[in-house]
């Protein structure tokens, strides 16, 4: 056994047909553990799940959701119950951004969306998985947060209130679960090679400008933030609750 060997763990991971989801997913797969990946649409879900299959047989399962549907989250759970038994570790990884500009122009519609899903939904799905977690007295839960809740922006301010929501969540639900051994924590990535991000990065000049100040002077890319989330899933972090690691490239401190 190692420090961070997930071998018996079950693991849910929303938006992980791609991206930071998907990496975290490949990851926790290599090191033991059972995933569910889950995104809105089926066929990426299940091409994702049959390629971490091919190197892990019989390590993955695809079971599309939508987050902004209850219903949907608690079919996901019901469906990862059927296939494995058990929900070891719950990973909120999904999120959107339907809008780029000042607040002053954000509608409601969008304001509630941005909310409801990067907010809202991680409360449902978390209050799903932690039961079975509490009972056993052993869970981990990881919120895939950005470092835009640590700052100010101009363009993505709803965006960035939503994420330093999710770090209060961790919080006070760390707070809550602490007593049952269920460890609570948020990642908050930096700008990573994602196609949520592209508007980001895509663009040479306004990818210049967003690596200039920052000492690794480059984007991160999806794998980068597994490795964290291995962590926080593993024995290797189990006295770590209710914190927000920081994986950016040292833009924070630039």
């Amino acid at each position: 056994m190692t420090l961070f060997d997930l071998t018996g763990k079950v693991a849910v991971i929303t938006g992980s047909s791609r991206g930071i989801g998907r990496a975290i997913a490949g990851r926790f797969a290599e090191h033991g553990a059972k995933v569910v990946i889950s995104s809105r649409k089926a066929e990426p879900c299940r091409k994702a799940a049959d390629a971490i299959n091919a190197e892990h047989p019989g390590a993955a399962i695809a079971v599309p959701a939508n987050i902004s549907s209850k219903d949907d989250l608690q079919n996901l759970v019901d469906e990862t119950m059927k296939a494995f038994g058990r929900i070891d570790i719950c990973v909120c990884n999904a999120a959107s951004n339907p809008y780029y500009g000042p607040l002053a122009g954000i509608s409601d519609d969008q304001f509630r969306k941005i909310l409801d899903n990067n907010i809202l939904s991680n409360h449902w799905l978390i209050q799903m998985c932690a039961p079975q977690m509490i009972e056993r007295k052993d869970g981990a839960v990881i919120i895939v947060s950005s470092i835009g809740g640590l700052r100010g922006n101009a363009i993505i301010g709803a965006y960035n209130i939503s994420k330093a929501a999710d770090f209060q969540l961790a919080r006070n639900l760390a707070a809550e679960f602490g007593p049952h051994n269920v460890r609570v924590n948020c990642i908050a990535p930096g700008l990573i090679k994602t196609d949520f991000a592209r508007a980001l990065w895509e663009d040479p000049e306004t990818l210049k400008r967003s690596t200039a100040g920052t000492p690794l002077r480059r984007i991160g890319e999806p794998d980068e933030i597994a490795g964290a989330a291995v962590f926080l899933a593993s024995k290797a972090g189990s006295f770590v609750t209710g914190q927000a690691i920081v994986v950016d490239g040292g833009a924070t401190i630039a």
